[in-house]
């Protein structure tokens, strides 16, 4: 199998004057300028609703943004259908094929775990996966590790990650994030990822994208929205610098948004469908 993901040799981001509106006209994201360069390790901050999913499914292209507003490495990635973009959200965790009464093996055999027979052991190794689970019989954490093994197997240049962490143990998703650094200090490659559990990230990023109400009020490298600080060090409420800048961030958010009943239907996200998010009622524009 070829590795297709070499089809970007510079993997940069670049989103230019980018809105978007959902299919029912309700507001998504406001007029958004990101420039990241390639290696960087981006967290996506924001309060639920900020615009950050919205955000990576346009990067992803899994919806189509208007013209000339997104490229990655230089290209449209919904136009072109670009190979070596990587993202992992909420149809990814819930295909159900992860819920059959299938083989760890079996399964990582199919999305082509024998062509990379290194990277498959590694994810195995560093998530801890036992290849005698069977998928139907496992818990939703143990599915969550094989589950982003299989998002990993394939080399990819750009990676999307929208929380896709939620249910692993602090031991696991600690082995996974230094998994992720590794790649982006050993081959060209890109990240960005969309979070709220902030354990074991005071040192991993190195840029900060902070959204709210669909537009990005702050983005750059650590260093320049750390005011110098250093965020692996402990903050007063007894998180990291890291958590502290974004509890301030976020209580900044509350207090220009104001209780989320008194918006009106501003600013939607994805609406609920059959509790399942609401992917399933979108529409190609």
């Amino acid at each position: 199998m070829p590795d297709n993901a070499s089809a970007i040799s510079v993997p940069t981001i670049e989103v230019q004057n980018l809105s978007y509106k959902f299919p029912d006209g309700s507001s998504g994201l406001h007029s958004l300028d990101l420039s990241l360069p390639s290696g960087s390790r981006t967290l996506l901050i924001g309060a639920n609703g900020a615009g950050k999913t919205t955000l990576l499914r346009l990067l992803s292209g899994k919806r189509m943004p208007p013209t000339n507003t997104v490229k990655i490495a230089s290209v449209d990635p919904f136009t072109t259908g670009l190979e070596g973009v990587t993202y992992l959200g909420v149809e990814w965790v819930l295909n159900p094929i992860v819920r059959t009464d299938i083989a760890v093996p079996e399964l990582l055999k199919s999305i082509g775990g024998d062509f990379y027979p290194d990277r498959r052991d590694e994810l195995i190794r560093i998530l801890d996966i036992d290849l005698e689970w069977r998928m139907h019989a496992v818990s939703d954490g143990e599915r969550r590790r094989v589950q982003v093994a299989m998002g990993l197997i394939r080399p990819w240049r750009v990676l999307l990650l929208d929380e896709v962490t939620v249910d692993l143990d602090l031991l696991s998703r600690a082995n996974f994030l230094t998994f992720l650094k590794k790649e982006t200090e050993s081959r060209p490659c890109t990240i960005v990822y969309a979070t709220h559990i902030l354990d074991n990230l005071s040192t991993w990023p190195t840029h900060l994208v902070h959204m709210s109400l669909g537009k990005i009020k702050k983005a750059g490298t650590v260093e320049e929205l750390a005011r110098g600080e250093r965020l692996d060090t402990w903050g007063s409420t007894g998180n990291s610098k890291l958590g502290d800048l974004v509890l301030e961030w976020l209580q900044e958010d509350f207090i220009e948004r104001g209780p989320r009943n008194e918006r009106g239907n501003q600013y939607l996200s994805y609406q609920s469908h059959e509790g399942k998010g609401g992917y399933g009622l979108e529409k190609r524009p």
